[in-house]
């Protein structure tokens, strides 16, 4: 896991550029803190900051292999799970490797199969490979995008990286967000390409971009196609089973200490059990690691998105499979540090996150940082195997809008609330969200001859696959790398994704529960209270002094009406907000102050200027 940095300027010579593009890689120190390396031509410049995994000393980027007609050089982040067998496969070809790394693998992929290589890695990465044979730039996503890459086209070429904050870096790109940026910002809906700021897009999960001389080009390498499913329930399940085995078992492969993310859920005890299994057979105990909160568990109290504390299930995990366990149990006022807030913020690059579950999640990768360098975790598990409540709520299933915005929950609501009302009226949130979900939902491919009911939840389920997961993804990787902690998500991996997508939905829930597949699949490694446990949401401190200092810092902040971030806030609602009881605040609007907040820490950071009509 690692960042990346690079530029492309056919009518300049970036020799001279050196400056800018050790500023553009530098900004990625968080992600790589073990090393950092340019890589500079006429035409092109690449930046690398390296978290070391696989081949500590002979992993190095960029990494260069010379051709008769010029060199080609990589830079990589991520992993790619098959790479023994690509290098197996290379090998054979008459291919010759100086180290044991898979960059290198990735690097000789390209040489033997040009652009298509792609189709051929198994993992999560985003990187890009310059060609000087043919001067040109290919970069390549992640299926599902677990890995975040942006890029920023100029007059002569392109930018790119990592992060947002790499492309910033370059003085030659503005730090303006428009309307549309805004609109998006509180609309949570993720539209594909989306990146706040303007000029600058995504590259979507599945895609191959290439850079030239005559433009650029996009080419999709994968998406989710509707396949016929001719297994049986039983086969079902062994065949789950056998994925979710095999993917645990790729993405425990590290030269590094690694653990599990352990919540006391289905999907995080199914990682632990299939990790723990498979290390027991190699003579390895498995870490894990939960986060917790003080007095949580004996005054916990049951809300929309939670019945029961994790600790007693993470408990029960725990003495079923013996993992090296430890509790990261945190404190309410430690949440509320501003300091902490704007580290979070910096590492999104935007505000409007998740409040105390961003920075209890930071506190958490952070502790865990200390001990382990690779970590798996249960993200995703609800999108792939329908998992979310509002997924089997029968009024949300027949409402034409993104299910995660109908259910009653902190995440629904008016999200532009926070928002002065002159601006609300031009974002024209429930106009631009009809407008997406239309969008998205004529996208959707279906098959011959399936009911108008599985039609709906094919269409749920590719809403959650293309837009829900990717803004868990990305918060879990820049949350996670902003400390340089690696967070692999065997949930993910695309055998499975495409495997799950086609199995129809009365398998998904054929016994009367969601993620029934996922249940019976790992039921030989996962405790029969957890089996049996409803889904509970990532774990949110129940507090009230939390809520009271939030409330504190947001008065503070509306005493300051001349700071550029409240020009954009409804201070009506802000002062409402902070005179309310904090012991009865809903969540809501617990979350809207929270984006104040964030919104106010992200103008300070970035200085960014806003362009309305």
């Amino acid at each position: 896991m690692c960042g990346i940095a690079g530029w492309v300027a056919y009518d300049s010579d970036l020799t001279a550029q050196r400056d800018i593009t050790d500023a553009m890689t530098g900004t990625m120190a968080c992600r790589g803190p073990d090393d950092s390396g340019t890589w500079i031509r006429p035409h092109v410049a690449l930046g690398h900051r390296r978290l070391a995994i696989i081949d500590l000393p002979g992993g190095r980027q960029p990494m260069e292999f010379e051709t008769p007609q010029g060199p080609i050089a990589v830079v990589y982040s991520g992993e790619t799970y098959n790479y023994r067998e690509l290098r197996a496969w290379l090998t054979g070809k008459g291919h010759k490797f100086r180290t044991d790394s898979d960059t290198e693998v990735v690097l000789h992929a390209y040489l033997e199969w040009g652009e298509a290589f792609a189709e051929r890695l198994n993992g999560m990465y985003a990187l890009a490979i310059w060609d000087q044979r043919h001067e040109k730039l290919v970069m390549v996503r992640d299926r599902l995008g677990i890995k975040p890459f942006y890029v920023y086209p100029t007059p002569d070429g392109v930018l790119f990286g990592s992060e947002p904050k790499a492309i910033l870096a370059n003085p030659g790109v503005r730090r303006v967000v428009d309307i549309d940026g805004l609109r998006e910002l509180v609309s949570f809906v993720q539209t594909p390409k989306w990146a706040l700021w303007k000029g600058m897009s995504e590259i979507e999960p599945g895609t191959v971009v290439t850079v030239s001389r005559i433009g650029i080009r996009t080419r999709t390498y994968w998406k989710l196609e509707p396949q016929p499913h001719e297994d049986d329930l039983d086969s079902t399940i062994l065949k789950v089973r056998h994925l979710m085995t095999d993917t645990v078992h790729r993405q425990l492969v590290a030269d590094v200490p690694r653990c599990v993310l352990l919540s006391g859920g289905l999907d995080s005890s199914a990682v632990t059990g299939l990790a723990a299994k498979h290390l027991a057979g190699q003579g390895e105990q498995i870490r894990t690691f939960s986060v917790d909160f003080v007095g949580r568990e004996e005054t916990f109290k049951a809300d929309e998105a939670r019945d029961t504390p994790d600790t007693p299930f993470i408990r029960d995990v725990v003495d079923m499979v013996h993992p090296l366990h430890k509790f990261v149990t945190l404190d309410a006022s430690v949440l509320t540090d501003p300091d902490l807030r704007r580290e979070v913020v910096t590492a999104r690059d935007m505000p409007i996150g998740f409040g105390e579950m961003d920075t209890s999640l930071y506190l958490l990768f952070q502790a865990i940082r200390e001990e382990s360098t690779v970590a798996l975790s249960g993200e995703s598990a609800d999108e792939v195997f329908g998992g979310y409540r509002w997924m089997h709520d029968p009024e949300v299933i027949r409402t034409d809008n993104f299910p995660w915005m109908v259910y009653q929950s902190a995440m629904s609501g008016d999200r532009a609330a926070i928002m002065c009302p002159h601006l609300r009226g031009k974002l024209d949130i429930p106009g631009y969200v009809a407008d997406q979900y239309a969008t998205a939902v004529s996208a959707v491919e279906h098959r011959d001859g399936d009911s108008e009911y599985e039609r709906r939840m094919r269409v749920n389920q590719n809403l959650h696959l293309t837009r829900f997961v990717r803004m868990m993804l990305d918060r879990k990787d820049r949350i996670s790398m902003a400390v340089g902690l690696e967070v692999r998500v065997p949930f993910c991996d695309h055998r499975l994704v495409e495997y799950l997508y086609n199995t129809p939905w009365s398998m998904k829930s054929f016994d009367g529960r969601e993620k029934s597949l996922l249940r019976h699949a790992t039921s030989h490694v996962v405790p029969e209270s957890v089996q049996q446990r409803l889904k509970a949401s990532y774990p949110s401190t129940q507090d009230p002094s939390y809520n009271a200092e939030l409330q504190q810092q947001a008065k503070e902040v509306l005493a300051e009406r001349s700071h550029p971030a409240m020009a954009l806030v409804d201070w009506d609602w802000l002062t409402e907000a902070i005179e309310r009881d904090p012991a009865g605040l809903p969540s809501n609007v617990r979350r809207g102050i929270d984006r104040v907040l964030d919104l106010y820490h992200w103008f300070d950071i970035y200085r960014p200027e806003i362009e309305l009509p």
